[in-house]
Order: structure tokens, then sequence, then C-alpha cells
């Protein structure tokens, strides 16, 4: 191969690279679903307070300009997203849950990686799923949300280049104080 095709391959090569890096929405906004009720225990919708909660979100993040929506399949999740979907007239794309969590994980990172570059994604998961997606995404590790943590919102920026800027904050109904090692729910 000559210099001049070889130049050529590796500037198709740089510029590829750069278009798959830029590929990427550029905030994701992750949340735990909101408080859920007891039943069904299988499925359980959203306490009332769950419910206000998920109007909190779309409150809090109303000036966002979400354009994607991800859930899971359970309701807790797509309740908690639904006012947000709905303001944005689109239903949320789900990747089911329930499997081996790291795969899940990796679902919803390709999920959040295919809307495309510039625009504002939601996702709404669990309490063992949404510190793994943080990290997955290239954010800080975190520890499992205890059962009754609702309240925490993270949000990740994606700058054309360099690391992600991690945000971490508060939404809704303040949570109650958490015992050491408390116990963690999905």
């Amino acid at each position: 191969m000559n210099f001049s095709k070889s130049l050529f391959v590796a500037a198709a090569g740089s510029l590829l690279l750069a278009s798959v890096a830029a590929a990427q929405p550029s905030t994701v906004i992750l949340v735990r679903h909101a408080e859920k009720a007891a039943a069904p225990a299988s499925d359980p919708l959203l306490s009332p307070e769950g419910t206000q909660r998920a109007l909190d979100l779309a409150a809090a993040i109303g000036g966002a300009n979400v354009s994607t929506v991800v859930t899971t399949q359970f309701q807790r999740t797509q309740l908690t997203a639904k006012p947000v979907s709905d303001a944005i007239g689109k239903p949320p794309v789900v990747v089911r849950a329930g499997g081996a969590t790291a795969a899940h994980v990796e679902a919803v990172v390709a999920a959040v990686r295919a809307v495309p570059a510039g625009e504002v994604v939601l996702v709404v998961g669990h309490s063992n799923t949404v510190p793994a997606i943080v990290t997955a995404l290239g954010g800080p590790k975190l520890a499992d949300l205890c059962d009754s943590q609702y309240s925490n919102i993270y949000i990740l920026e994606f700058p054309a280049t360099g690391a992600p800027r991690f945000i971490r904050a508060n939404y809704g109904a303040t949570d109650p104080a958490q015992a050491t090692g408390c116990p963690t729910m999905r």
C-alpha cells in the first residue's frame, strides 16, 4: 500500500471512530422507578406517593428537552416515565429486564447509544440497575440503591471530547433516613 493510500485509510478510520464516538446522546438522565404499591407483588403499580413522584420527575426535567425514554417492561418503570413520555408524545423504548443484570445493563446502554447525537435520554430503571448503567455509560461506580431511596436523579453530560460530566441530585419528596447496610429491592 502506498503512502497516500495508507494516509487515506487512516483518515477514514479516524473519521469513522469520531462518528461512532459522537453517535450518542448529549445527556442521559437516570432515575429509579418511583415508590411502588404492595400489590400485585410480581408487577406492582405505583403508590400514591409514587404517582406524585412521577409528576415531580416530569416537572423537574420538563425543560431538559428529553427526546427518548427508556424503561423496562414493568409497570413501575413505565408509570414513572409516563408523564415524561406523554409530554414528548412518544412511547418509551422498552428494554426487558429479568435475566442477568449485566445483560440488561448492556442492552440499556445499547439503547441509549442508539439515540442520535445531541439528544437527551431519560432512563427509568431499578435499584440494582441504575447504578450499573451509570457506570457502564462512563460515570462513577455507585452502590445499589436502598429500598426506600427514590429521590436520586443522576445526569451524565457527554461533551464532544473527554470524560462525561456526572451530576447527582434529588427530586420530589425527600427519602427517609437510611439505616447502615439497608436492604435493596428492585
